[in-house]
């Protein structure tokens, strides 16, 4: 599975990005496909993850950040909207097979992982 990731930026506090993940080798439709994100400062931290119509979202971003899919492009997106500095950070875009889905917010239980796309909110 490869995954290609896209999106990321720099805006300002308020304003909205799009990070999309286009996985290629397996199909996204009977998979896990999702985001973490990390900066030096924090561990990495659990964003969102999508399983067929099933969302999941990390406390912090949970009202702000909106995770979907498109199984006819093997493609996530994560709209963002009302970015803080905080989630200032470098995206990775993490694809899992055969999860269990209470474990979706762990880090280790995705076998492939995109090669990051960096997000940067000023205030």
């Amino acid at each position: 599975v490869q995954l290609q990731a896209s999106g990321g930026g720099w805006v300002q506090a308020g304003d909205s990005l799009r990070l999309s993940c286009k996985a290629s080798g397996r199909s996204a439709s009977m998979s896990t496909i999702g985001w973490f994100r990390q900066t030096p400062e924090k561990d990495r931290e659990f964003v969102a993850a999508i399983w067929r119509t099933r969302a999941y979202y990390g406390d912090s971003v949970k009202g702000r950040f909106t995770i979907s899919g498109d199984n006819a492009q093997n493609t996530a997106y994560l709209q963002m909207n009302s970015l803080k500095p905080d989630d200032t950070a470098v995206y990775y875009c993490v694809f899992g097979v055969n999860l269990i889905l209470s474990s979706v917010r762990q880090a280790g239980q995705y076998q492939y992982w995109g090669q990051g796309t960096q997000v940067t909110v000023s205030s």
